[in-house]
């Protein structure tokens, strides 16, 4: 990436746009707030933070289970959209950075990333034009994205007609109910095959994704998801001899952050020469207190699993019935969709007890929990995929359990 536009970030001046900074902040720049050593005590309330501790250790945890899998990392960076955090994941090891659609692309190349690729068909004419000019002006930039139909094909190859660079693209396999990809082996291959006749185009590898067929870590679920992958190695075998001459690497990628054991169990042994087997797990990196603590390939298998990055602060703004306090975060603040946050710690007291049973839009309900108004709740949340999206800035303690934890950096994120 480019580390002049990354560095930059430090001069960005702090303001009203972002609702995590205090307004005593504001005209600062991003380097000089932090310089003056603020706190969590200076943060107001709604406020979600990364801690610095867990990021670090969930960076190199994947790294060191990639490495010892022998498999690659393709991290996806739409769980966090921070290029910042992009950055880290390269230098840990990843081999590119995995993106979900051309706007999330062109934050990517804004910060001068060299490798993507996109877990998505990419059919915009305009879009594709303009991918293809940004190949053909700079050599060492290296995409890829998916296609699963002949009619995709059709429209990629006439989009790109008469450009300067050709754009790599792998045969998405999917399943009956899951989302989008070939529903046969059969079909993926008439695709594959209309890929490698297509001007503009190659074919480089194969790709899927095996969350959309579970949602637990139940014996019928891994079974299912062992199932799909099998098919999606029989059909790379299938297309040996279709894949495109001159690519530096055949992908092989599947893997998001619930099922990446099976992937490597299943096609791990399919790498080898220049065929790659890369994971994309991308909420490994904040981890969560919901559904990925329950069902994380290192949880199930007791060994050192990741660490929750993400934390909620709200504040009891009012009590208005036994037993009932009001919180003043809701969903503009934090996420739902995997299971509603779960009080943690009341500040200066410790273990708060008690459970929040619904979130409005700026309200959290909290029930059971000894607290009065003004007390500050740190909440642990589920599904760090749709929290970085409220927080166009995350400021980083340097530990969430510090007696005052330190706000290290502020990482900005681009939705």
């Amino acid at each position: 990436m480019d580390r002049g536009r990354l560095a930059a970030l430090a001069d960005e001046r702090l303001d009203w746009r972002f609702k995590a900074v205090p307004a005593g902040a504001w005209g600062s720049t991003v380097a000089e707030y932090l310089a003056g050593a603020p706190t969590l005590d200076d943060l107001g309330t709604p406020l979600v933070t990364l801690d610095a501790g867990a990021v670090d250790h969930n960076l190199a945890t994947m790294a060191e289970y990639c490495a010892k899998a022998g498999v690659g990392l393709a991290p996806h960076g739409k769980t966090t959209m921070a290029p910042v955090l992009w950055q880290r994941q390269l230098a840990a090891g990843a081999v590119a950075i995995t993106l979900a659609n051309l706007p999330q692309v062109r934050v990517g190349r804004a910060f001068g990333l060299r490798r993507i690729h996109l877990a998505n068909a990419l059919l915009d004419p305009a879009g594709l034009r303009w991918l293809a000019g940004e190949l053909a002006a700079d050599p060492e930039f290296r995409f890829s994205c998916w296609v699963d139909s002949v009619r995709s094909v059709e429209l990629m190859a006439e989009a790109l007609r008469g450009a300067p660079a050709p754009v790599d693209v792998c045969v998405e396999l999917g399943a009956a109910g899951g989302r989008t990809g070939c529903r046969t082996v059969e079909e993926a291959v008439g695709v594959a095959r209309a890929v490698a006749a297509a001007d503009g185009l190659r074919l480089v590898g194969v790709s899927g994704y095996e969350g959309a067929l579970a949602h637990d870590a139940s014996a019928g679920s891994l079974a299912a998801v062992a199932g799909y992958l099998r098919e999606l190695g029989r059909l790379h075998g299938l297309l040996a001899e279709l894949y495109h001459p001159a690519a530096e690497r055949i992908w092989i990628t599947a893997g998001g952050s619930a099922y990446f054991d099976t992937v490597v169990e299943e096609l791990g042994p399919l790498a080898g020469g220049r065929v790659a087997v890369v994971l994309r797990s991308g909420a490994y990196l904040a981890h969560d207190d919901g559904f990925y603590r329950g069902i994380s390939p290192l949880a199930r298998g007791g060994g050192q699993g990741f660490r929750s990055a993400l934390h909620g602060w709200l504040r009891v703004v009012s009590r208005p019935e036994s037993g009932l306090a009001l919180l003043d975060g809701g969903k503009r603040d934090l996420s739902f969709d995997e299971g509603l946050p779960e009080p943690q710690l009341r500040r200066g007291h410790g273990p708060v007890g008690g459970e929040i049973t619904a979130l409005n839009d700026q309200h959290a309900f909290l029930r059971g929990a000894q607290v009065q108004v003004g007390d500050v709740v740190r909440v642990g949340l589920s599904h760090p995929c749709t929290v970085f999206d409220k927080w166009s800035l995350l400021p980083v303690l340097d530990s969430a359990d510090a007696e005052v934890p330190r706000v290290v950096d502020l990482v900005r994120t681009y939705f």
